[in-house]
């Protein structure tokens, strides 16, 4: 498990991620091969998985958009939060791929992101995270899994990963 620089407050407050204006979003949490074959344990959880290896949202009636299958609209929390996927763990941080290279990026969206960004909190954070993008582990898990690399529109890369 990734460790959080947002507080728990901000996120139940928040009503931006795991909420997609399309149904074929590139923010949907794209999922791990293992993660995949975890949640195909239950057969009710393999017809949320897309073909892309994403989790397929739900269309929400109130408030006309889509929603992650693992999102309780009512208390804002995630139904599956322990076992969240690697994707979901890291946000607002993203795997960005730009320029022909691959980014720890950070989505701007994000309402705690802009007015921390430039904190001794945010710096420490993206070092314990580069930290995590140079194990061997990691770099093996991201060639295992290139689907967790994407094109994220608005992301502002903060350094680049080296695979």
């Amino acid at each position: 498990m990734i460790k959080q620089i947002i507080p728990k407050e901000t996120c139940l407050k928040c009503q931006g991620c795991c909420r997609f204006l399309e149904a074929e979003s590139c923010w949907l949490p794209t999922l791990l091969n293992e993660e995949i074959a975890l949640l195909s344990k239950d057969p009710a959880c393999q017809k949320i998985i897309s073909a892309k290896k994403k989790i397929k949202p739900v269309f929400s009636d109130k408030n006309n958009n889509y929603i992650c299958h693992f999102l309780s609209p009512e208390d804002n929390k995630c139904k599956i939060y322990p076992f969240r996927p690697l994707e979901c763990q890291l946000y607002p941080f993203l795997i960005n791929y730009s320029q022909d290279r691959v980014w720890l990026a950070v989505d701007l969206n994000c309402p705690f992101v802009e007015p921390h960004l430039e904190t001794e909190l945010f710096r420490q954070y993206v070092q314990y995270l580069n930290g995590l993008f140079a194990s061997v582990e990691f770099k093996k898990l991201l060639k295992e899994n290139p689907q967790t690399i994407q094109v994220y529109p608005d992301a502002r890369n903060l350094m680049e990963i080296i695979i």
